[in-house]
């Protein structure tokens, strides 16, 4: 059997399409034959500068990429990060410790970079965790029946304090980034995007897999400013000679609550939809609430979306903020050795502090523990009810809880 070689690909046209190849095929999507146009258009503007892959001679058969990246932290701050992405292991390959060593390398690079913590959006469960990352935010998606819901279709836009309208792409392109950091300033867990994003996810240029064409629609408050945008599709169908079309949601951003409720609305009211499928949606979104008989939304799948793993813990602790004062003491393992030991946060509506410390812990977490409660998304209480805490002092994971929790879950409606 061949050795293979982990090369960066950055600088190195071929070994950049061949890793370009390597990430279609990995992905089971295709490998050799990706057009011209579209590797020209890759090389020239996907950030490769951190890029890796496992050549088998010629053939790049592991990928693994990662990127500069700023979340939004409870309270609106922003933390920057090592954002994870790209990861394959073609099946030829498996089971040779390759994405080991590929990701290794990379958190320690982040690790001395300063960056706080690492970031990515896990296709499986189960393979992430033993390199210290916990699933941070999640999502719903809901299937409303609009004819068990109660919903009449009488809302109209007259009652509204903005005003909605219908846009095309190269609009919702124009607005996209605006929108986007509107949204994000207020919404823990979310990421910031590049016009390589933008441009592919409005077919302003032609990537695959390509993106659906949809219908858009954009909420701008009574001063005109954009708060909120929806792109949907519409499966159109026809039941004994009445409609019976399904909309689904392939993109929503709302800055506000006037916003979002506008946005599900409008799309509870469209003539010859019957169904309404919410698409992964934020998890305590107010959409069933919004309908007279909520179980109309049936919910069709659960799941996470971001994770993150810690890479300097008083950074990443005092990076947000807390709703009230209290102070905890929590030891961190990291086998991995990367952000572990005892520190002492001292936190509240003020400001926090964290740092090492010599005394006696209250919490005893593994370092993607940390990851599952540091925006709000799980309650330690609950972790400590399924041993992934260790609770030494009576009432720390309630004192935890009431530090870490916030009002509406963190969401990141974004993959990368």
């Amino acid at each position: 059997m061949a050795e293979l070689e982990m090369r960066a690909v950055a600088g190195d046209r071929d070994a950049a399409s061949a890793w370009v190849r390597g990430v279609f095929t990995g992905f089971l999507d295709r490998g050799a034959d990706v057009s011209q146009e579209e590797m020209e258009l890759r090389l020239a503007r996907q950030e490769l500068s951190r890029a890796v892959g496992f050549f088998d001679g010629d053939r790049c058969v592991a990928t693994f990429n990662s990127f500069p990246q700023r979340v939004t932290t409870v309270g609106g701050g922003q933390v920057s990060a090592n954002a994870v992405s790209a990861v394959t292991v073609t099946a030829t390959h498996r089971r040779r410790g390759l994405l080991t060593r590929m990701m290794l390398p990379d958190l320690r690079a982040a690790k001395e970079r300063g960056e706080p913590v690492a970031t990515l959006i896990a296709a499986e469960y189960r393979i992430y965790g033993r390199f210290g990352f916990g699933p941070a935010t999640g999502f719903v998606n809901w299937r409303v029946r609009k004819a068990r819901s109660g919903w009449d279709g009488s809302w109209s836009t007259a009652g509204l304090a903005g005003e909605l309208s219908m846009v095309e792409d190269a609009e919702v392109r124009r607005l996209l980034p605006e929108l986007h950091a509107n949204c994000r300033a207020g919404t823990p867990g979310m990421v910031d995007r590049n016009d390589f994003h933008w441009d592919r996810i409005t077919r302003q240029i032609t990537t695959s897999p390509a993106p659906p064409a949809t219908l858009n629609a954009v909420y701008r408050d009574a001063d005109g400013t954009p708060r909120g945008v929806v792109c949907f599709t519409v499966a159109k169908d026809w039941d004994t000679g009445l409609p019976d079309g399904t909309a689904t949601v392939r993109l929503m951003y709302a800055a506000d609550d006037a916003a979002e409720r506008a946005l599900w609305r409008l799309l509870l009211s469209l003539d010859w939809v019957t169904t309404v499928d919410s698409g992964p949606a934020r998890p305590d979104a107010p959409l069933p609430l919004l309908l007279p008989d909520p179980r109309a939304a049936s919910v069709v799948e659960t799941g996470d979306q971001l994770w993150l793993r810690p890479l300097d813990v008083p950074a990443l602790l005092t990076a947000r903020s807390y709703p009230a004062a209290g102070e905890l003491v929590l030891e961190v393992r990291d086998p991995l050795g990367l952000a572990g030991g005892r520190f002492l946060l001292s936190a509240g509506p003020d400001g926090a502090s964290c740092a090492a410390t010599t005394r006696s812990a209250d919490l005893t977490l593994d370092v993607g523990t940390l990851g599952r409660f540091y925006l709000g998304e799980d309650s330690v209480a609950a972790l400590v009810a399924a041993e992934l805490v260790a609770e030494h002092t009576n009432g720390a994971a309630d004192r935890a809880d009431l530090l870490f929790r916030t009002g509406r879950r963190p969401w990141c409606p974004d993959i990368f």
